[in-house]
């Protein structure tokens, strides 16, 4: 079995390979995996996994004949238990996720999923509040449309849309003018609002209620195992966390920047 790391044309031995992990910035990766690699160790998978993610090992690595497996579990000296660790990590980190947390995915959803819910609107912002009362009852009162008027009035990107913006999801939008797209009448056009620096006037134009489909399932799962990595980065040692790149030291108040 081999006792060194060949990297293109060197051959790193044991105590050449930390140092050369420090020298390319790799030891968050490092610990990052080494977090990972810890949680899924109770995991398992059937005989059949195992079997079918090998394949999928042997086909992305071009290991075509018995002997070219034996050669490269030599190279980077694994034994069969470890390549086959090796071949079902994705399938094992998945599985960690669902056994984890997809028994509270239905709550999760429903406790959030305004946030998930999608809208389209149309939006009119400017600078002026004569203009947008203007726009407004020219809008209101049938002379031009919404359309035409942002295209030519609008002062944010929307004017290239026509006004149209979306379908985004709730959650990413500003709290406040959420509220006031969500409390709107799909196709009502609302009297301008000061927002900010801008005069906006706004129609919802669709509701688009989220689905735990699939889809979703899976992002919730992503999310939740998101959060749980950094919880996890929370509880590194001070070196640790400075190979992470986290701030260790306590924020300064503004009386001692003052000083």
């Amino acid at each position: 079995m081999n006792t060194s790391l060949q990297i293109g044309e060197h051959a790193l031995l044991p105590n050449e390979i930390l140092p050369f992990l420090a020298s390319y910035n790799l030891i968050p990766q490092l610990l990052s995996q080494s977090i990972i690699e810890s949680a899924i160790a109770p995991i398992t998978c059937t005989p059949s996994e195992i079997s079918h993610a090998l394949e999928q090992f042997y086909q992305q690595w071009d290991l075509t004949t018995e002997q070219k497996i034996q050669d490269w579990c030599l190279r980077y000296g694994l034994t069969q238990e470890q390549l086959e660790l090796f071949a079902t990590r994705k399938l094992r980190v998945e599985k960690f996720k669902q056994v984890t947390w997809g028994h509270q995915l239905e709550s999760y959803f429903l406790k959030y999923k305004r946030h998930f819910d999608k809208v389209i609107y149309s939006l009119i912002r400017t600078d002026s509040r004569g203009t947008a009362n203007e726009l407004y009852f020219r809008i209101t009162e049938g002379e031009q449309s919404f359309a035409e008027l942002a295209r030519e009035y609008s002062q944010g990107p929307e004017a290239d849309t026509s006004g149209i913006i979306g379908p985004v999801e709730v959650g990413t939008i500003t709290p406040n003018f959420a509220q006031l797209l969500c409390t709107s009448q799909v196709g009502i056009v609302q009297a301008p609002v000061a927002f900010g620096e801008s005069w906006v006037i706004v129609r919802v134009e669709k509701f688009i209620t989220a689905q735990l489909d699939n889809f979703m399932r899976q992002r919730l799962l992503q999310e939740n195992f998101e959060a749980w990595f950094q919880q996890q980065l929370s509880q590194l040692s001070p070196e640790e966390k400075t190979w992470m790149g986290i701030n260790t030291k306590p924020a300064q108040t503004q009386e001692a920047i003052a000083a």
